[in-house]
């Protein structure tokens, strides 16, 4: 009996402990099957946005007021002019958007000068560009700044931030790392005086260039969707952490 008692508390503990385990683990696995649902409703509405028929630029009054959330992979389409201005070099090593991109290389950003003086800066499209070389992407990007309006069509994007890891800028070569198009304009003096850079940037989709270079093109959506396997793993956990229990305390009651 003495023996039983002093068993007592270690079950108890064990028990608790089990038992907030399970709540835990379950609690990951139903997160994770709810982040499932967000994430394909997340899939279908930027596929809707990416399918929808070219929407006309949004004035700048309206800049303000747009959000990534309502407004990231809006198509749009406008007449702008390439300004005879510094481009700016993006490195990427692919694309999650662009089915038809490999790397390593470069993202030609230039500002393109609206009729009333405002500027949208353009991602123009991708260079293969392994070395990240700046003459490349000069004698590419040189055969676009025509001064003839040109009628673009493409995607609404904001831009990225750095992160810890990321390289800094090098203004010299005019290479970026993220695609901060606000920092680029900056830099590299994009905006007139007295208007506006607008505050997000526009993924080119046409026109393409007669060399390809840059390449511009659609965009697809290829979100990482993992979440049922995560729920399984925590739903397996829980499990497991039950059947530890009971095999221990199986064990007990024969000791």
């Amino acid at each position: 009996m003495t023996g039983l008692s002093s068993r007592r508390p270690a079950v108890a503990g064990f028990a608790v402990f089990t038992l907030l385990m399970v709540a835990a683990f379950t609690g990951l696995g139903i997160w994770q099957l709810q982040r499932r649902v967000e994430k394909h409703a997340l899939i279908a509405l930027l596929n809707e946005r990416l399918a929808a028929a070219p929407e006309a630029l949004p004035a700048p009054s309206q800049w303000s007021s747009l959000t990534s959330g309502k407004d990231e992979f809006r198509r749009i389409s406008f007449s702008a002019t390439y300004a005879p201005l510094p481009d700016a070099m993006v490195y990427s090593a692919g694309s999650a958007v662009r089915d038809d991109v490999s790397g390593p290389g470069t993202w030609a950003f230039l500002p393109a000068r609206l009729a009333d003086g405002n500027t949208i800066a353009v991602n123009a499209g991708f260079v293969q560009n392994t070395m990240q070389d700046r003459a490349q992407q000069d004698r590419a990007v040189r055969r676009l700044i025509t001064g003839d309006p040109v009628q673009f069509t493409g995607y609404i994007r904001f831009p990225e931030s750095a992160g810890t890891l990321t390289p800094p800028e090098s203004t010299a070569k005019r290479l970026w790392f993220t695609r901060d198009h606000l920092a680029m304009a900056r830099a590299l003096g994009w905006g007139e005086s007295g208007k506006a850079v607008a505050p997000f940037y526009v993924d080119l989709e046409t026109p393409v260039p007669e060399s390809g270079i840059p390449k511009p093109g659609p965009l697809s959506v290829r979100l990482k969707d993992d979440h049922l396997q995560y729920a399984v793993t925590w739903f397996t956990l829980a499990f497991a952490v039950v059947i530890a229990f009971g095999v221990w305390w199986r064990g007990q009651r024969r000791a």
